[in-house]
């Protein structure tokens, strides 16, 4: 299993000298490095993405023995789930910097500040870049130009290792500072992010903040540009370990967790459904979902389901506030997380 050319992107890492803490609001993400400049070309895919990774192995031995070895590595729990980093996400990403189509410079802010916190967190943070064309965004004209897609990973790479994806679109429609849809997700794939850090999956992980998931235009190709991307560049071998996506979509709003697929009998929306029922969390299933990230991958003959998707006053719309964001919900929807990747 290769990893990304990132030298022949022209792509760099976000690094935080020093960070204080995963959930620290306020930390500036204007401190943090730029990133090089992406390729000008917007007439093809890049098709670079990371890898799976491997989660850390557990010692067996005993750390009480003398001569034992290091202690072992415990296995995440939903009650790992540290609700600050999420709110904190919702904040920063809605209070601070608003409105975020995929092309504009304020979604480049963004994802140079999600990059800084994941790799805050100990996590391996690259970028994958593609094109996204001029269109209309729910009503408003927006411009083309290179997005990216933030990707996390940890371990090692293993050729053809099951390895299973959680991600979450980071970008937002032109009028609206995207406080549910969707820093809600991304919250919340922070706050998972922290969790894991450290502790012991069931498989590998990969975590990714998608770009340009928002329509620019009506039809199915005139959306999820950032998961279409990342699933196009995906080779074989990674398609087939593949053991499951979740796309963290509007997560913020309700009381009861939707649990979307695309169609019934999905496996994947089974094993969250199960995983929901361990962590005491309420949900509802919802058929027929194609509306986020997991869509690309399931279009692909790949597994893929969404969690979130409860109507809201404000969708879409200036009113996308932070206040609008239940923290319980969040809470709900990461121990459903980390209860489906124990």
């Amino acid at each position: 299993m290769r990893r990304p050319l990132i030298a022949s992107l022209g792509l760099a890492l976000c690094l935080l000298p020093a960070c204080s803490g995963a959930d620290d609001p306020s930390a500036d993400p204007s401190g943090a490095p730029s990133s090089s400049p992406a390729p000008t070309s917007t007439t093809s895919t890049t098709t670079t993405t990371a890898a799976p990774t491997a989660a850390p192995t557990p010692a067996t031995a005993d750390p009480a023995t003398p001569g034992a070895g290091p202690p072992a590595v415990r296995r995440v729990s939903p009650d790992d789930v540290r609700l600050a980093t999420a709110v904190a996400a919702v904040e920063h990403l809605a209070g601070t910097v608003g409105p975020r189509p995929g092309t504009s410079p304020a979604y480049r802010r963004a994802a140079r500040w999600v990059g800084t916190r994941l790799t805050s967190l100990g996590w391996s943070v690259e970028r994958q870049a593609f094109p996204t064309p001029a269109g209309v965004s729910w009503g408003v004209p927006v411009r083309g130009g290179r997005s990216t897609n933030v990707v996390a990973t940890r371990g090692d790479v293993r050729p053809g290792r099951p390895w299973l994806l959680v991600g979450a679109h980071l970008d937002t429609v032109p009028q609206a500072p995207g406080a549910e849809d969707n820093a809600s997700g991304v919250g919340v794939l922070l706050a998972v992010a922290e969790a894991l850090a450290e502790r012991r999956t069931r498989l590998p992980v990969v975590l990714v903040a998608f770009g340009s998931e928002e329509p620019r235009g009506p039809g199915d190709d005139d959306h999820h540009y950032g998961s279409r991307a990342y699933v196009a560049g995906l080779t074989t071998a990674e398609r087939g370990s593949l053991n499951g996506m979740v796309s963290l979509d509007r997560v913020g709003v309700g009381s009861v967790l939707p649990v979307g697929s695309a169609g019934a009998g999905d496996q994947v929306q089974r094993q969250l459904l199960a995983a929901a029922g361990r962590a005491g969390v309420p949900t509802v299933s919802d058929l027929e979902q194609r509306s986020s990230d997991h869509w690309s991958f399931v279009r692909a003959g790949l597994p893929g389901a969404r969690l979130g998707s409860t109507s809201y006053a404000a969708y879409h719309s200036a009113d996308d506030v932070p206040a609008v964001v239940s923290r319980d919900q969040l809470r709900r929807t990461a121990r459903t997380v980390l209860a489906w990747l124990r």
